[in-house]
């Protein structure tokens, strides 16, 4: 299995105490650091929200569900001593419009390339959390000659299994739920069962100040539609739908790296090994004792894990007749013989490659 090395720790990097390192939310890290700005872009009519700082190589930082650029602010600072880094909130979510519009991962993944086309901005590595792991995953699909090197942090799309409450939210009707869980008298119940399952060591209280800022961001309408919306997308009551599995093979020439929490309340961590082994080549990397947010248990670390990987891997280059090949021979262990028996229709003469749209 490949493994990361710790490096030394980086001047600049989010401070931690002696003992252990310190948990910093997004409200906690700004309460002690200047945050970058939130700028806004208008794109097809709707306001999108992105954070930008640093120079150097671009690096894109994708978000989770309920979540936005905020969650990244533990970490910004110290990535951008060697990146230019760009943080949106996706669509739906934090500062950018909410409109009644698509939320699929795939349309996420269309949006971040219009973004970034917006800014100017060719080539990325790509971050992803939870939602965003599965965007960047997509974005790489779709856009692989746009993608430098993929990492997926706790990232969704790899198997059914997720918290019980993602399945209750995507059922309908769930905005009444969600609705109730910030009323006054229900509120506190909220944020006490939080506070009860962190007291009693379940792997969900280890994000409760991260879910508690989740919940918070829910308050009108047009935030619970997104958000509801948004995870409707990518889960059913059943567990999660959407999956990245079928098409990893084709991440064997993308340098790929996977960070997660031994102890991940949301999805389990269990689904690392999952990936990682459906991804030829990918580095693994667990962050012990940490939960669904290893950026903000250990993010320290998370810099110098991320910054070994993009200083010891090449950028990938998008070559179009291996990506047919690749697509010609499926998925390793898949019967690719056509269904109707007929053979292979061969096109001798030049055609022209569509564009991904």
């Amino acid at each position: 299995m490949p493994t990361l090395h710790r490096q030394p720790t980086r001047a600049g990097s989010v401070p931690r105490s002696d003992s252990e390192a310190l948990r910093w939310s997004a409200v906690a890290w700004a309460a002690v650091n200047e945050e970058p700005p939130v700028r806004y872009r208008t794109i097809h009519g709707h306001r999108r929200a992105y954070r930008l700082m640093g120079e150097g190589p671009p690096l894109l930082l994708l978000h989770g569900i309920g979540d936005s650029s905020a969650s990244w602010l533990p970490v910004m600072a110290a990535l951008a001593e060697h990146h230019t880094v760009i943080a949106p909130d996706l669509l739906g979510h934090g500062n950018s419009a909410k409109p009644r519009a698509d939320y699929s991962v795939a349309a996420y993944a269309n949006g971040m390339r219009d973004l970034l086309e917006v800014l100017g901005v060719e080539r990325v590595t790509v971050v992803g959390h939870s939602l965003g792991g599965g965007v960047a995953a997509q974005f790489a699909y779709q856009y692989p000659e746009r993608c430098e090197r993929l990492v997926l942090v706790a990232t969704g799309g790899v198997a059914r299994a997720v918290n019980p409450f993602l399945r209750v939210a995507s059922a309908p009707l769930a905005e009444v739920l969600l609705v109730a869980m910030n009323l006054p008298p229900i509120r506190p119940l909220s944020r006490l069962g939080l506070e009860v399952l962190s007291l009693a060591g379940h792997d969900l209280g280890r994000d409760k100040v991260e879910l508690t800022e989740v919940f918070d961001r829910l308050p009108d309408t047009a935030a619970r539609v997104a958000f509801t919306r948004t995870l409707r997308s990518a889960v059913d009551w059943r567990g999660q739908v959407v999956t990245m599995r079928d098409r990893a093979y084709l991440t064997a020439h993308m340098p790929t790296l996977i960070i997660w929490g031994t102890n991940d309340g949301v999805i389990p961590s269990r689904h690392a090994e999952i990936i990682h082994e459906a991804m030829p080549g990918s580095a693994l990397e667990y962050f012990p004792g940490a939960g669904h947010f290893p950026h903000h248990a250990d993010p320290e670390r998370f810099v110098d894990v991320v910054h070994t990987f993009i200083n010891t891997t090449p950028t990938s280059v998008h070559d179009p007749d291996i990506w047919q090949a690749a697509l010609r021979d499926g998925r390793p262990g898949v019967d690719t013989t056509e269904d109707d028996g007929l053979p292979e229709l061969r096109i001798d003469s030049p055609v022209r490659r569509p564009s991904a749209c």
